[in-house]
């Protein structure tokens, strides 16, 4: 999932609520653009470390597939090679009572 725009996105929606609310306040242009302000530096710095755990997550869930995936190919090849010793046992016994 393509995570490098949530942090401007939740950072504009923040500013875009602000604004309406100061504006219906009716507040002065000068406390307008500080909360402006301050809500924008507060929400992308959330936004920036919701990504970044995001990110560290999915980085921990591919870790854990290609090692269950690892695991799984040892298991597999393990199997196949206790299958084939048994399977020349059992021809060698049958060539043994052949005789």
């Amino acid at each position: 999932m393509n995570r490098k725009n949530l942090p401007l996105l939740l950072m504009l929606t923040a500013a875009a609520v602000t604004s309406i609310i100061t504006f219906i306040q009716q507040y002065s242009l000068l406390a307008k653009l500080v909360s402006l302000f301050v809500v924008m530096l507060i929400f992308y710095a959330l936004g920036s470390v919701l990504k970044w755990t995001l990110d560290y997550f999915d980085q921990q869930n591919e870790k854990r597939r290609l090692e269950e995936g690892e695991v799984i190919e040892k298991e597999a090849e393990g199997q196949e090679g206790e299958q084939g010793q048994t399977q020349e046992e059992e021809s060698q016994e049958e060539q043994a009572e052949g005789e």
